[in-house]
């Protein structure tokens, strides 16, 4: 009987150990997408094969409206956030020294590492001050945005961060000898090479924003419950199988934007491959 290499049990080992992490982290996810075709309201019987969870979802209002709400917040959360911490970025990468950098770059992270209570109950505090002095704003899908885009702008800022810093300043100094103004600099050399971390950054902080319950649940109001709030009511008083109807929903637009995205980059990718080979070919 041959006895394996220790290379060989090195790397059927390492297949198990990722094969047994893919199945935990999605296993619970698979089961949620089966259990919503499930005919038995029990999340734990099956009963057969039915679409009646996702016609009852197409009647449920109050779900359809909590999700609309969310997708808004999600769209302008990641959009806000991916413009503010590109600038937060530049201005921690680009300009090494300048008064306050040092408090700027702790205030850009604090979100990071603070605990979601304590920045839900803060914000709540301040824009309850805000309101009672201004008359505004009222509580609902403005304060849940700015919640979000609080967060939002932390997670951006250390993805393009890391991006801006790995890119070589060559690039750009030679822009520049060529005659490239800074605002043809950045349009033509700077948001090319750093637009996969610009999606990655926003689809991050969609998701984030998507299913956000703690930050959300301090500053909605009357008429404004996103999604995660309504499924986290109605988890307290027992689940419906329309939520496994609705999560899965979710799943496919989300899978389908990642793929989408990732198709995209490789695509992007491998057009400026072809173009660095045309052009040393040229050259």
């Amino acid at each position: 009987m041959r006895l394996a290499t220790p290379a060989a049990f090195n790397r059927w080992f390492a297949r198990g150990w990722l094969a047994l992490g893919f199945v935990f982290l999605y296993l619970p996810i698979a089961a949620l997408v089966v259990f919503s075709f499930n005919d038995s309201p029990l999340p734990n019987l099956w009963r057969g094969f039915t679409f009646k969870w996702y016609v009852a979802l197409a009647h449920d209002d109050e779900m359809l409206s909590g999700l609309a709400l969310s997708l808004r917040i999600a769209v302008l959360t990641a959009c806000g956030s991916v413009v503010l911490g590109t600038l937060a970025a530049f201005a921690l990468v680009k300009y090494r020294r300048f008064f306050g950098r040092t408090l700027f770059s702790g205030m850009v992270t604090a979100p990071l590492v603070m605990p979601e209570v304590v920045v839900g109950l803060s914000l709540l505090l301040m824009l309850v001050a805000v309101q009672r002095a201004l008359g505004f704003p009222e509580r609902g899908l403005a304060t849940i945005w700015l919640g979000h885009l609080l967060l939002g702008v932390a997670y951006a800022t250390v993805v393009i961060r890391s991006r801006l810093a790995a890119m070589p300043p060559q690039l750009e100094e030679a822009a520049m000898d060529l005659g490239a103004r800074p605002h043809q600099v950045f349009w033509l050399v700077t948001l090319p090479m750093i637009l996969q971390s610009l999606v990655s950054a926003w689809l991050l902080t969609f998701t984030i924003s998507l299913d956000d319950v703690v930050i959300s649940a301090f500053l909605s109001g009357p008429g404004s419950t996103t999604m995660p709030l309504v499924i986290f009511s109605r988890a307290r008083l027992g689940l419906n199988p329309s939520v496994n109807a609705i999560a899965t929903v979710i799943i496919a637009l989300v899978a389908v934007g990642v793929v989408a995205a990732s198709w995209l980059i490789a695509q992007r990718e491998r057009r400026r491959q072809r173009e660095i080979v045309a052009a040393a070919l040229g050259g």
